[in-house]
């Protein structure tokens, strides 16, 4: 056995006879880049009091990571494809964790945003290359299931993240959740030279670099507007930034449509497959990443759960994606992609309409049902888009469709953190007004406790760690006791009845959030359902190479 693997898939007479272990080391690659995301909100507290953070701060040492890599992924797929779908693998496993590594190092704010970043623009190469890597390593036949299991681990990451920071945390600081990366990045680039065919596009023009360099101001720009706005008001910077975004994407369509060789023809969004399929992806994970966010406060500072404690609770999302995933593959080719699609976000509706019951005296319990829902949903409607997707495309562009599915994700992810963590904050603000209403707590100490659940719980700590300075300074005096134990009573009562204040009013904004989720996931349900055939059709690629290959071509069921 070749200890480097260098014939190119293209080349090979027959399919790949080690492509399921290939399909191993692809979804090995997938796994860190959406664990990067996902494991940094169990790690944001740790991170919060080492580094001193503010809101802002950490708001982007988050989504530092996400401007990058939603704005590079069509231009750097459309370079894998010309030059090297497996370089572009190794080249963004090695920039993403040189990232990583960078990050554990740092010990500011804007050093932490800097690294995050550039694990974005490793992230930004490998996402796209793994799916069109598995498009190019495996038959059409296939094809589908091997985008099912590549789903299944993208739903698992997104539970695996806040597990394995959670355990990481127990005995190590929070620089450990970007080192981890690092081990695993090695063992994917050794195991993509080992058992990953080479690829690239068998004839591949000129990439278009104007239309490349047009989809990364836009959507960079579309994606800082989302971050921007919600969070820290819409001030010069996300209006400057929603003008650029619109004029942008208006000169990109403008270029593309006359341009002979597109970076991507946007006359594909005309058909209705393609199209719905994207908006499905993007509300599907708009939902999502929404109610992860908040999810994960509540079971941490409503709940008391610790880091280990949080990521195993969200488990029953994992397993349930996968009983999705093993659904969808049965459920598809009998039923058609417009039934299992539909099924799959009305459930995600379903799911976000449990949680609208959430309130102070929720329980985890309350919690499970709306989690394995959701997971089921995930596993039932994302797979068959994702084929939908890149079926859509020629072998020359396979970069592309992953890159253009994997910007819908990106595109909806981060609406859903700004659009639905906007609301839960706005809703949080208001409702803890209402539930301190005549009692005696400062003006300042509200305003600070109404800047997140997190500084809420504080204000409340520090309420409680006056009263105890009190009943210290009681046992020093004792002629005093009496008069100072008496106000550490009230100190007691105003901080039990602050941190019930709290917890009340985030379970609250928790379920008010929800209900806006469940209305815009239904009403995309709906649009969706209309856009998509009822059948799939054969796609323009496929036509065109049964019409060059018709013995060895057939249309996927």
């Amino acid at each position: 056995m070749r200890l480097v693997m260098n014939e190119p898939v293209e080349r090979m007479d027959r399919p790949y006879a080690r492509r399921w272990w290939a399909l191993l080391v692809l979804c090995l690659s997938l796994l860190i880049i959406v664990m990067a995301n996902t494991a940094l909100t169990v790690a944001a507290p740790d991170m919060t009091q080492d580094l001193g953070l503010t809101s802002s701060d950490l708001q982007w040492v988050i989504d530092g990571y996400t401007v990058p890599y939603a704005a590079l992924m069509l231009l750097l797929g459309a370079i894998g494809d010309k030059y090297s779908r497996r370089g572009a693998l190794v080249l963004g496993l090695v920039v993403f964790g040189a990232g990583s590594v960078a990050g554990s190092l740092v010990d500011s704010a804007s050093g932490v945003i800097a690294a995050r970043a550039v694990m974005g623009f490793g992230a930004a190469m490998i996402m796209p290359a793994t799916l069109s890597l598995l498009a190019a390593t495996f038959p059409r036949a296939e094809r589908a299931k091997a985008i099912v299991l590549w789903t299944a681990t993208a739903g698992l990451a997104i539970a695996a993240g806040p597990l394995v920071a959670g355990a990481l945390l127990e005995d190590h600081g929070w620089a450990s959740t970007f080192l981890i990366n690092v081990p695993v990045a090695v063992l994917a680039i050794i195991g993509t030279f080992v058992l990953v065919p080479p690829s690239k596009a068998a004839h591949h023009g000129r990439i278009d670099y104007v239309g490349g360099l047009l989809s990364v101001v836009w959507v960079g720009t579309l994606v800082y507007m989302i971050i921007q706005g919600p969070h820290f008001g819409w001030d010069a910077k996300a209006i400057g930034a929603a003008v650029v975004a619109g004029v942008a994407l208006v000169a990109f369509v403008a270029w593309e449509l006359r341009h002979p060789r597109p970076v991507l023809d946007v006359r594909r969004f005309l058909d209705r497959g393609f199209a719905g399929s994207n908006l499905a992806v993007a509300l599907f994970f708009l939902a999502v990443f929404g109610a992860f966010y908040y999810l994960t406060q509540h079971l941490q500072f409503v709940l008391g759960y610790n880091p280990l404690d949080t990521g195993v609770r969200m488990l029953p999302l994992a397993g349930a994606v996968f009983v999705g995933s093993a659904l969808t593959g049965f459920l598809t080719p009998r039923l058609g992609m417009k039934v299992t699609v539909s099924a799959g976000m009305a459930a995600g509706t379903v799911a976000l309409a449990l949680l609208t019951r959430v309130d102070a005296g929720s329980g985890y319990g309350d919690f499970v049902a709306p989690l394995i829902v959701l997971g089921l949903a995930i596993g039932l409607a994302l797979s068959p888009c994702t084929d939908a997707i890149m079926g859509a495309f020629p072998e020359a562009e396979l970069g592309v469709g992953g890159a253009v599915n994997d910007t819908s994700l990106e595109l909806g992810g981060s609406l859903g953190i700004a659009l639905l963590g906007s609301v839960l904050a706005s809703s949080y603000s208001s409702r803890l007004v209402d539930a301190t209403e005549g009692s005696k707590l400062p003006a300042s100490a509200l305003e600070t406790a109404q800047d997140s659940v997190g500084a809420g719980y504080a204000v409340a700590q520090g309420i409680g760690d006056k009263a105890e300075g009190l009943l210290e300074q009681a046992a020093r005096h004792p002629e005093q006791a009496a008069q100072l134990k008496a106000q550490a009573g009230q100190l007691a009562q105003g901080a039990r009845q602050m941190s019930d204040a709290v917890g009340s009013a985030f379970s609250d904004a928790v379920a008010h959030t929800s209900l806006i989720g469940a209305v815009i996931l239904g009403v995309g349900t709906v649009l969706v359902a209309v856009l998509l055939p009822r059948r799939a059709r054969v796609s323009p690629p496929e036509a065109e190479a049964e019409a060059e290959a018709p013995e060895l071509v057939r249309p996927a069921p």
